[in-house]
């Protein structure tokens, strides 16, 4: 959001003629004038603008907060309306690991196609974040995502490879009804976010937000704004939502665990070989 800055509480009356006070004090001196109604609800404003600016300045030290995001691309066959330069059709797309809306972070995302493409450079600025388009050729998606300002004030770039062929393909007729989809997990990390961003995303169900101590003292939450564009964003209601595939912490750790086993086991093996290299008597040793 744009920051605001504070208007000035409204100037004291000052004196028209230049004779004299008759308490002889000069006129900085006077007490104030009694302000008007209209005149005290503009200072109250203007405080209020004043705090609204610093929590969009003031950073939470040592707090982080993330947002877990899936990247990805489906591609359906046109089947027998294939032509030689139109075989698939196909959406690249970026949305919330569990399916949540993402604008309460995302201002924009870029798309940037393969230069044969008619305007290869495509923006989407508001939820679902996705593109779809048609060809015949597999290349890769440059995605740029623009958060909005009191997030980040730096783009994040991703890149995704389009696949229109499964990879078990054995030169059957490819399903129409089945698409080939290919998605990527990740998280983005805000390192000491503004107060005004996590009081905005401290209840919203995508995001990992870190229990704050005490001495903070932040107010409470207010409740989420447009509710109905957040509808609007949430992929759940997607149709292509049946194809995603699911990502959860829990699954990640799996993963992680069995990759550390294959790099144990392959160590243990590496160190087996090379033991029975150490050990191996040498050719000038023997006599040979």
């Amino acid at each position: 959001m744009p920051r605001k800055s504070a208007s000035p509480p409204p100037p004291s009356e000052t004196a028209a003629s230049s004779g004299a006070t008759t308490s002889g004090k000069r006129q900085s001196e006077q007490p104030p004038p009694d302000l008007t109604p209209a005149q005290k609800a503009a200072r109250s404003k203007a405080s209020r603008a004043s705090d609204d600016s610093d929590k969009k300045t003031r950073r939470l030290k040592d707090v982080e907060i993330s947002f877990p995001i899936v990247h990805g691309t489906m591609a359906f066959s046109l089947g027998k309306k294939a032509t030689e330069y139109n075989s698939h059709k196909w959406t690249v797309y970026v949305r919330g690991a569990t399916n949540e809306d993402l604008s309460v972070i995302l201002k924009r995302v870029v798309f940037q196609l393969h230069p044969s493409f008619n305007n290869p450079t495509r923006v989407v600025e508001s939820p679902p974040f996705e593109l779809s388009e048609s060809g015949w050729g597999e290349f890769e998606i440059a995605i740029s995502l623009f958060f909005h300002s009191d997030v980040c004030d730096k783009r994040l770039d991703l890149y995704h490879q389009l696949k229109l062929y499964p990879e078990d393909d054995s030169g059957g007729t490819q399903s129409t009804k089945k698409p080939v989809v290919v998605e990527a997990y990740d998280e983005i990390v805000f390192l000491e976010p503004t107060e005004a961003f996590f009081l905005r995303v401290q209840n919203h169900p995508a995001a990992i937000v870190p229990r704050l101590p005490a001495s903070f003292n932040l107010p409470p939450p207010g409740p989420l704004e447009h509710q109905s564009e957040r509808r609007r964003g949430d992929t759940k209601d997607n149709p292509l939502s049946q194809w995603y595939m699911n990502f959860s912490e829990a699954d990640e750790l799996l993963k992680l665990a069995a990759a550390r086993q294959q790099v144990q086991a392959h160590i243990v093996k590496l160190r087996r070989q090379l033991s029975m290299l150490e050990g191996a008597p040498s050719k000038a040793a023997s006599g040979q």
